[in-house]
């Protein structure tokens, strides 16, 4: 006679939290839909303000300053294509989600790598739950994100920050616990203080680390961003999301090449950020 063994139900669980998060907490909800709704309208709509070949001119700028004259070509080249193809209002908004989701999680990500590094204790709870987060599929995350924001942009934010914050938290802990010793022990013998060590010894000789772990969670961020135009966010991903609804190839891949200009400018200016800041 075979034993059953009672199935243990999760997933109900797991909506009965949700249910009470959203029922007793949802005036924070609102509020912070609210606040982020309007940082992303404000971004927007100062991007949308400047007209598009002179932010094509700031893009290529900064391209050039940071990473040379070929990237400064490249950026023009890229986002005149993008203009041509009817792409550009998509395109900053998807910028601006990107942009506001990688400020978040890199606001949150930092404090909580540095605290990792310092403490071994945190440090080994911290980390089961980083390769958690970093395994769970990207569409998972868009499932509590609806009934804590509704469907839109914000949504987009929250799971776009959850997704993206890993690599910025590995980073950081790996970056300060990646200093050299005998420079701990230098700093300990001049009588520092835990923060002077912290502020003028381990994170300045980590920051390659750090900007590196920067560069891996603004490249989720934007990929995320592209998988949120299923819960309504605007931007690129809208674009290939209706013309996959549509059976519009065409369509699809020149959003599907917009999407990749912009990644490769975000790319190649954090890398360039990093090796400044290695020399």
């Amino acid at each position: 006679m075979a034993i059953e063994i009672p199935r243990i139900e999760l997933g109900d669980w797991i909506e009965s939290g949700l249910n009470y998060l959203t029922t007793n907490y949802s005036g924070v909800t609102r509020g912070i839909s609210a606040v982020t709704q309007t940082g992303i309208n404000g971004l927007n709509d100062l991007l949308m303000w400047i007209p598009e070949w002179g932010l094509m001119g700031l893009i290529a700028l900064l391209c050039w300053r940071a990473a040379g004259i070929r990237l400064g070509i490249g950026a023009i080249l890229g986002l005149a294509l993008i203009w041509n193809l009817d792409l550009w209002d998509p395109m900053i908004e998807s910028l601006t989600l990107v942009v506001i989701a990688t400020l978040v999680a890199v606001v949150i990500a930092i404090p909580v790598g540095i605290a990792a590094a310092l403490s071994e204790r945190l440090y080994r709870v911290i980390m089961p739950v980083l390769d958690f987060m970093q395994t769970m599929p990207a569409f998972v995350y868009l499932i509590p994100a609806i009934p804590f924001f509704g469907i839109g942009s914000v949504s987009a934010i929250f799971a776009t920050v959850i997704f993206s914050m890993p690599p910025a938290i590995r980073f950081t802990t790996l970056g300060i616990r990646q200093v050299p010793k005998d420079l701990i022990e230098a700093a300990d013998a001049f009588g520092s203080t835990p923060s002077q060590k912290l502020f003028k010894v381990q994170l300045p000789l980590s920051l390659p680390t750090v900007m590196a772990g920067i560069n891996q969670t603004i490249m989720l961020a934007l990929s995320m961003v592209v998988i949120a135009a299923m819960i309504g966010a605007d931007g690129l991903g809208n674009e290939v999301w209706r013309a996959i609804q549509r059976l519009r190839p065409g369509d699809g891949f020149e959003a599907g090449i917009a999407v990749v200009i912009l990644a490769m400018l975000l790319d190649r200016l954090t890398q360039s950020f990093r090796k400044t800041r290695k020399s």
